[in-house]
């Protein structure tokens, strides 16, 4: 570290021209990533998925999203006796949307699809698979139905389960504003600790790294798909990130400056001690989103590559441009220097001994809050948010109320796609009609080798126990006909998901864990430490699950903060991403202030100073990067759909829990109950990992 460093300082303008264009060519690739992301949520090798291949195949369709235009007569008549101008207005999509394919009364003469007042009628409209994030086949729906509906003297709706979601938005929250709320928030923070011009320093090293991120990934959709989600990571987990790592190095330069060392030397000093912290913590972050790319679903995988990018372009950024900012104008910018680094902050320190002294009340204490929060999870469902749960004000729901005041179910919106040899399509109707659960089957034939059964479930099929009547369906059908039954749909997807991500978790729980401590062992040149860490990081993930549990699967506050009623489940997805980036996240924490502890441990020998002088030092910058980043994913959790409002408070409440109750709590109280222990490496594994041993201290020496 201190190689590379004097090699920085020593080329400063030649490091800065680098990153200079690296930043600029950034910026462009920022404006054309958009375009070349994906929306694939595709299992490959699942049975869902499959089906879902051979229904694109067949009928150049998907169940991505499927729209449910809503026709309504007036008063004084029926749809019966409107059949004509409904069929019109229908065919007028299909000629309007000719990529969709549409289900409707007309087409299918089921009965069903006529409200239990005989005014209102439904239809079920599929189209291709979105090419990007953003508006989608409703751009074309809505004015093609509002149009044809006016003339026929119709009221038309139409609502999705994505549309819904959305809040009834088809513009997706923009990148660029949620990163400005969370930078805005950033600076606040970083002008108190600093209390100097140096609070744009981090904000600098943040830019040049999300911006560079953005180029790596612009060239990586050029070899692979990169889901549109990556985006939002990149900029506002990037945010947080790159600012934690400049804000720990940049306090480490003040506080060297301040015992006496000039300019140089405090910036070697600063990148050997804070520097090397930041390396291990980067690294930790990076292991645990290899969690995403080894499971075998390509939209996690481009988000656990796209999100183990930020975290090393900013270890990357952190050691060499910000080394050559200090290097540089580092002292010029530091003005006016209001708050001094010569010692640690008197109250971490008054906190830190208090904790030393009631060690034990202190272990109980943090234990008890974390159990309260832990509690709720034992409750966790997983699949999707509820149809209640969604956008409540928005046309699309309004939508949704209109069917259920005329005895129509939500189901509507997750449609079971069965598809059975053309021969089989009256016998797969029929075993499908006769399914506890089911709304209606109906099949308007088309298909040269399969035909597709549209399948209406009374409710949504969207969680573990809605999607009983997927397998009910399944079996039905396949008991009823013969040949080849192949099923898709939402429902399909939240079992293929369990399939595919949930039977190998713990596997791939377990190989994190365990290079995670390795990496650790390393850094800290402990056993216990390591362990201690990664046993903690796994609790503070259960209390932020039982948290989610809590607040938005059973409603309590959710409406209050957000206006959203329980949703039921927790996005099948959400809990991978949360561990995938809490697990990383929260050990930047555990590093920073274990590496400080470590190193005032060497100094001293005795655990208790360590305790007290690392938390003193560290407390602070732990409490304001938690804060930066609680602020970055408090304007994730801005946007419009509930289950990014789910990810963003998930991962902004997890930051805070472990900023406090755990590093700032029960860290510091099991260092100190665990004394000389804490710093064992025997000697043979010191070898093996090529690093100083650190034999167990004498009993009574510190």
């Amino acid at each position: 570290m201190q190689g590379l460093t004097e090699h920085v300082l020593r080329h400063r303008r030649i490091v800065g021209l680098i990153w200079l264009l690296l930043f600029g060519a950034g910026a462009v690739a920022a404006g054309q990533l958009p375009d070349r992301l994906t929306v694939d949520f595709s299992l490959p090798g699942q049975p869902g998925s499959e089906a879902e291949e051979e229904l694109i195949a067949e009928y150049g369709v998907s169940t991505f999203d499927t729209f449910v235009p809503v026709l309504t007569v007036a008063e004084d008549t029926t749809v019966q006796e409107q059949r004509n101008e409904v069929a019109q207005v229908f065919d007028r999509l299909r000629e309007q949307v000719p990529q969709a394919r549409v289900v409707d009364f007309a087409s299918t003469g089921d009965e069903r699809f006529v409200s239990d007042d005989a005014r209102t009628t439904f239809a079920l409209v599929q189209g291709p698979i979105p090419a990007g994030f953003g508006p989608g086949l409703e751009t074309a729906i809505e004015p093609a139905l509002a149009e044809a509906a006016e003339s026929a003297g119709l009221d038309a709706q139409l609502t999705s389960y994505a549309l819904l979601a959305a809040g009834g938005e088809t513009e997706g929250p923009s990148v660029l504003v949620e990163t400005l709320l969370g930078a805005i928030g950033a600076l606040a923070v970083l002008l108190f600790v600093f209390a100097s011009l140096l609070a744009l320093v981090p904000l600098l090293v943040a830019a040049v790294s999300i911006l560079t991120t953005f180029l790596i990934v612009l060239g990586l959709t050029t070899l692979t798909d990169v889901s549109f989600v990556v985006q939002f990571l990149i900029s506002l987990i990037g945010l947080g990130v790159a600012i934690d790592y400049s804000l720990i190095i940049v306090s480490r330069w003040r506080e060297e400056r301040a015992h006496g060392h000039d300019n140089h030397d405090a910036v070697v000093i600063a990148m050997r001690t804070a520097g090397h912290a930041v390396v291990a913590s980067g690294g930790t972050v990076a292991i645990s989103l290899v969690a995403l790319l080894v499971l075998p679903v390509p939209f996690l995988r481009s988000m656990g590559l796209g999100g183990m990018l930020i975290p090393l372009v900013s270890v990357a950024v952190s050691l060499t441009l910000l080394p050559a900012l200090l290097g540089g104008v580092g002292p010029r910018v530091d003005w006016p220097r209001i708050r001094k680094e010569g010692v640690a902050s008197r109250g971490w320190s008054a906190w830190a001994g208090a904790i030393v002294r009631r060690r034990f009340v202190a272990v109980a204490a943090a234990v008890v809050l974390l159990g309260l929060l832990v509690a709720p999870v034992f409750g966790l469902k997983l699949g999707q948010a509820s149809v209640d749960s969604l956008a409540t004000n928005s046309p699309a729901s309004q939508a949704v109320q209109t069917l259920r005041s005329g005895g129509i179910g939500s189901g509507v919106l997750t449609p079971i796609e069965v598809l059975v040899p053309a021969d089989q399509v009256d016998d797969a109707v029929r075993a499908a009609s006769e399914v506890d659960g089911v709304y209606t089957a109906v099949s308007d034939g088309g298909g040269d080798g399969l035909s597709v059964v549209d399948v209406v479930p009374v409710t949504e099929t969207v969680d573990s126990t809605s999607i009983a009547v997927v397998d009910a369906v399944r079996q039905a059908v396949e008991s009823g006909t013969e040949g080849e039954v192949l099923v898709t749909g939402a429902g399909t997807g939240v079992e293929d998901y369990f399939a595919a991500v949930y039977d190998n978790f713990p596997y791939v729980l377990l190989l994190i864990s365990l290079v995670t401590f390795l990496l650790l062992v390393r850094t800290f040149r402990s056993l216990l430490l390591p362990l201690k860490a990664v046993l903690l990081n796994l609790v503070s993930l259960a209390a932020v699950f039982g948290a989610v549990v809590y607040f938005w699967q059973e409603g309590n506050g959710s409406e209050a903060v957000f206006g959203v009623v329980a949703t039921g489940a927790v996005t099948f997805w959400i809990p991978v991403v949360i561990f995938a980036f809490l697990f990383g996240l929260s050990m930047d924490y555990e590093v920073f202030i274990l590496a400080r502890m470590r190193e005032e441990y060497d100094a001293t020998g005795w655990t208790s100073q360590a305790v007290v002088t690392g938390l003193g030092r560290t407390g602070r910058l732990v409490t304001s990067a938690a804060l930066i980043l609680f602020f970055a994913f408090a304007a994730l959790a801005s946007s419009p759909g509930t289950d990014i409002k789910v990810l963003g408070t998930a991962l902004g409440v997890g930051i805070l829990i472990d900023a406090t109750v755990v590093r700032a709590l029960l860290v510091p109280a099991l260092v100190s109950v665990l004394g000389r222990w804490n710093w064992w490496l025997p000697e043979w594994l010191a070898k093996v990992l090529r690093v100083p041993a650190s034999p167990l201290a004498p009993r009574g020496s510190g």
